[in-house]
């Protein structure tokens, strides 16, 4: 009698896990959708990434690093205007 209520105990926490498990993965690409959908609409251009990783493959092998420096700091400059443009669009909602 002890091993059936242990079968049973398992197979209703085994079902537990699974309905968790489906309910989660729901809600991460809920998330991840609003993430997605967000960033698309916060002005990133993956053309004009992909169009920048070209023009820095086109250069001379000396050139290169200093090319991927160059974007990558205009990118996280690009990056810091936006962290202010939004600051300044949530101080202004609260005042």
């Amino acid at each position: 009698m002890q091993i059936k209520h242990l079968i049973v105990f398992a197979l209703v926490g085994i079902v537990a896990l699974l309905g968790f498990n489906l309910v989660n993965g729901y809600q991460h690409d809920k998330n991840r959708e609003i993430v997605n959908s967000r960033t698309s609409t916060a002005g990133l251009d993956t053309d004009k990434a992909v169009s920048g990783s070209e023009n820095i493959a086109s250069k001379p092998l000396g050139e290169q690093p200093k090319a991927i420096l160059d974007d990558a700091t205009s990118k996280i400059d690009q990056a810091e205007q936006t962290d202010q443009a939004r600051l300044a669009q949530m101080s202004s909602n609260i005042q």
